[in-house]
């Protein structure tokens, strides 16, 4: 099963998650989703199994520059639209190890999800 780890090439913390999995010579591959986008089916997915409120990036300045008209009443269809539409409001990093996502990165929580590897 490959490990493929979602988010923004510049992202300070999509950067310090792939210096902690290279630290560690853990192989993945790196989807940057700015650049490359990401599949509607794939961000359903994602929201289906962890909620749309935990992949809405609100504190990022993508969705603070939005109007308020779409920052208010938002529901799971707008707020994929949202993201589809911008996907640097996707939080990052999404570390899919196949059976599991793990949405930000805290290295206890990489540590202990990679064990199984």
């Amino acid at each position: 099963m490959t490990i493929t780890l979602y988010g923004i090439r510049n992202c300070d913390t999509v950067k310090k998650a792939r210096a902690w999995l290279d630290g560690r010579k853990i192989e993945y591959a790196f989807h940057d989703y700015k650049s490359a986008g990401i599949a509607a089916e794939r961000l359903q997915g994602w929201c289906k199994e962890l909620g749309w409120e935990t992949l809405l990036n609100r504190a990022g300045t993508t969705f603070r520059k939005l109007p308020d008209a779409d920052q208010q009443g938002l529901t799971e269809r707008k707020a994929v639209a949202l993201m589809l539409a911008q996907p640097s409001m996707i939080k990052r990093p999404v570390l899919d190890l196949g059976r599991q996502r793990l949405v930000g990165f805290k290295p206890e929580l990489y540590e202990r999800a990679l064990r199984a590897y």
